[in-house]
């Protein structure tokens, strides 16, 4: 029926001004809440190092989500619950018993678009600009509501742990490092973000997290000098060597006694050949051992932000790796650690290195079991799990539980693998295929 003149006076026309007043709180609490939560942080903290008071207190507030959100719901749903009562009543007072089905029909309508998907829709395309805008109110609700806030926590706290979940007060949904690297794939997934720029980024946030052992160069691989050998065999061998520094060992190669650059060679020879009268007899009494530097031993438990920190701040480039025994290991560099940032450096004289993967006439790839994971997955744009083994033989021995033997086959991790070479215990080659 129609509503009668006589109801609509005074307290009507304030009765609705109160419940539209309370849809804009709810619409301004609806779209803070939005604001900021979906506001990067890195974004305020730019705006709040150019002077942004707002940023600042958006920032600020934002430390402590638990209570942000708890506030700002808080303020939402007592505006909500007030605004449907007081419709419920003016509807009913004007339309009888039908009143209360339609002010729920009108209700849920006006929040729904003009208190929940218009300030939302709002706030995520502006949300550091509408986070920094109403951070000072909000602020100011927090505060206000801090005790309410404080005790519905330790109450929703306390039926959680009725059901074993436990809450831990300084716990982040997500660390920084993951939401960069999160941020990074979506982007590359998304084609905004080139995969040479993802691999650069995320190489120098895992540092952090990886040791000397996992990208070391073998002992079997060094290239070193037996300070026994002749002097001139010792000449002829840093004149053939790619390498400026080479490991000087005597009696056996666990012996290091020193690290030899062939610039020092050089400038002492240079030197002694210069003054001596016989330059052939003087460089048969030449000891590289007083030539060469002392070593320079790290554990292979170093990780390789500590350890490039170490090169830096000790002005050398080149270390030896022991294990817990003092045995030697392998050998690291800094150009080593710098290549799981920006990729392979090379100079003119280094050999030039094929791909780390052959790709062959039916689909699959060719790779040397001595491969790293890390390099395989960054060539080839893979995931395989390089927690449990740093090389692909290494990967596929420990899946196995054992030693494989040409020809076996095995599937793990979306792909299959066959062993196609193997020398001694060392599986040297095999054929990898996406399943």
């Amino acid at each position: 029926m129609d509503p009668s003149p006589s109801l609509i006076d005074g307290a009507f026309w304030l009765t609705t001004g109160a419940i539209l007043l309370l849809l804009v709180l709810s619409g301004f609490f609806s779209g803070s809440e939005t604001a900021l939560t979906a506001s990067s942080r890195a974004k305020l903290r730019t705006r709040a190092d150019k002077g942004s008071r707002g940023a600042q207190r958006a920032l600020d507030i934002t430390e402590d989500n638990e209570r942000l959100i708890g506030s700002v719901l808080l303020g939402n749903n007592l505006v909500n619950i007030l605004a449907a009562s007081l419709a419920t009543a003016l509807f009913t007072r004007l339309f009888g018993e039908s009143g209360v089905a339609l002010a729920t029909l009108v209700m849920t309508l006006l929040v729904l678009i003009f208190a929940e998907v218009l300030p939302k829709t709002y706030a995520i395309t502006n949300a550091e600009k509408a986070a920094s805008a109403v951070a000072p109110i909000i602020g100011v609700v927090v505060t206000v509501f801090a005790p309410v806030v404080s005790a519905v926590r330790l109450l929703v706290r306390g039926v959680l742990r009725l059901f074993g979940v436990r809450i831990d007060p300084d716990s982040h949904v997500l660390a920084v490092r993951e939401e960069i690297a999160g941020a990074l794939h979506l982007g590359h997934s998304e084609g905004v973000v080139e995969k040479e720029d993802r691999d650069r980024i995320l190489g120098a946030l895992d540092l952090g997290d990886r040791t000397v052992e996992e990208i070391m160069l073998h002992r079997s691989g060094i290239e070193m000098i037996d300070a026994d050998s002749d002097p001139e065999v010792i000449l002829e061998q840093c004149l053939q060597s790619r390498h400026t520094r080479l490991p000087v060992f005597r009696n056996e190669q666990e012996n290091i006694i020193g690290v030899i650059h062939a610039k020092d060679l050089f400038r002492t020879l240079y030197t002694e050949l210069g003054e001596a009268e016989s330059p052939k007899a003087r460089v048969q009494q030449f000891d590289v051992s007083e030539v060469a530097k002392a070593p320079y031993f790290v554990p292979e438990t170093t990780t390789l932000d500590d350890q490039m920190r170490e090169f830096l701040r000790m002005r050398s480039h080149f270390a030896l790796v022991v294990d817990e025994y003092g045995s030697l290991r392998g050998l690291i560099t800094l150009e080593d650690i710098l290549e799981e940032i920006v990729g392979e450096i090379t100079d003119e004289f280094d050999v030039a290195e094929e791909s780390v993967a052959r790709r062959t006439d039916d689909g699959q790839f060719i790779v040397e079991g001595a491969t790293t994971i890390r390099d395989l997955n960054r060539e080839m744009d893979w995931s395989l799990p390089d927690d449990e083994a740093n090389t692909l033989a290494g990967l596929v021995i420990h899946e196995a539980q054992m030693i494989p033997v040409v020809g076996q086959v095995f599937s793990f991790h979306g792909f299959r693998f066959e062993v196609t070479a193997r020398e001694g215990n060392r599986v040297t080659e095999l054929k990898i295929r996406p399943l």
